[in-house]
């Protein structure tokens, strides 16, 4: 599964999980993870996430590790730097991310839930499912229609409805992000005109943490706590009502 560090720490250090943490190709990405855990509790697997291949080995070797896995968080995702509206955006790069954010993701659910098929009953009694949205997939993204369009609602209705096939008990929500200070964004919120459009209907006037999101994450893969929740999608944006679409001067005729 592919975790945020933020979660890692929280599910192994507050909650004892035994962690299978994704890369792509540097492991080097996951941190000191593997050094502060130690192969007892986590796992860092290799995987091209849009290869079938890939993806049962990555299960493959999860599964030999600590058992099957229960609790799956989709995390990947890739967001274009430049603006382009939907009238200039070639078809390579409406296909390269809706391949990296959606397919993907099908591809790693589909391969988690037939993996979850083979587990004990016992086992199955704490399966879940947590993908990761966007605020982009509520309110829209002008520019990146095609990040927008692989986000969350459908998938997650969906999915709520067919994981009982398989887990009687299985449940599958979303945690939907806004602006989260993380090392990608980082240099962005450096430009004090991002930060004002991003708070600008948030009554919160912060941006989030990556404990915020993490702690959500938890919260929705516990079945002690949220053993009754499924098919909703958490909004972690600290109340932001919309975009904000004119400045004063956009207003001037």
């Amino acid at each position: 599964m592919d975790l945020g560090l933020e979660d890692v720490h929280v599910l192994v250090t507050e909650q004892g999980a035994k962690v299978s943490a994704h890369y792509r190709s540097n492991p080097s990405t996951l941190g000191d993870l593997s050094s502060t855990y130690g192969p007892e509790q986590l796992l860092a697997v290799r995987a091209d996430l849009t290869q079938e291949d890939d993806l049962i080995q990555l299960f493959e070797e999860a599964t030999a590790t600590f058992g099957p896995v229960q609790i799956l968080v989709v995390n990947h995702g890739y967001w274009p730097p430049e603006d382009v509206p939907i009238a200039r955006m070639t078809l390579n790069q409406w296909n390269s991310t809706i391949s990296t954010d959606l397919t993907s993701s099908f591809l790693v659910i589909r391969g988690f839930l037939n993996n979850l098929e083979k587990a004990s009953d016992s086992e199955k009694e704490k399966a879940a499912i947590v993908l990761i949205g966007s605020t982009a997939g509520k309110f829209g993204e002008a520019g990146h229609a095609d990040y927008a369009a692989s986000m969350m609602y459908g998938l997650t209705m969906s999915l709520k409805n067919e994981i009982v096939k398989i887990a009687p008990r299985g449940r599958v929500n979303c945690v939907a992000p806004g602006w989260v200070r993380t090392p990608m964004a980082e240099s962005a919120l450096q430009n004090p005109k991002i930060v004002y459009q991003a708070l600008a209907t948030t009554p919160l006037k912060k941006v989030a943490q990556p404990q915020d999101i993490a702690s959500q994450i938890v919260i929705l893969s516990s079945p002690l706590v949220s053993g009754h929740v499924t098919g909703q999608v958490v909004m972690v944006e600290g109340g932001m009502e919309g975009r904000l679409l004119n400045r004063p001067e956009d207003l001037t005729s």
